[in-house]
């Protein structure tokens, strides 16, 4: 098995309006992603995935999360964007991708809210 990591960032705001301390307040964050994919076979060039590729993939799904206020997004209306929730909703979105319905697979997503605060979502374990 093979896994490949890429890592990107995205700019957002959020609130946790039940959140007993500051969080509960607007803040935004720098957030770092980090999507890891794993796959058995290589392709013709020697790779599971052209690490370009999964990133313009990886692109095109915090593209809908940069520079936006998360609680006003369909994505977040019932459920707050949590760094939990939104690891969750990058790896389900991708995970619909059909890049990776066949020989790829996402393995998990990091999502880093500070340097030192980070959330992984595996939903295989």
């Amino acid at each position: 098995m093979y896994d490949l990591t890429i890592i990107a960032e995205f700019e957002a705001a959020h609130q946790l309006p039940d959140y007993p301390g500051k969080c509960c307040r607007l803040h935004g964050h720098n957030w770092k992603v980090e999507v890891t994919v794993s796959g058995r076979e290589l392709n013709r060039l020697g790779m599971i995935m052209d690490f370009k590729e999964l990133k313009a993939e990886v692109g095109k799904v915090i593209d809908n999360l940069d520079h936006y206020y998360l609680n006003d997004l369909p994505e977040f209306k019932t459920i707050p964007p949590t760094a939990e929730y939104i690891a969750k909703y990058i790896y389900d979105t991708l995970a619909a991708n059909p890049v990776f319905q066949e020989n790829i697979k996402i393995r998990c997503v990091q999502i880093w809210e500070s340097p030192r605060s980070a959330v992984k979502y595996c939903p295989q374990g």
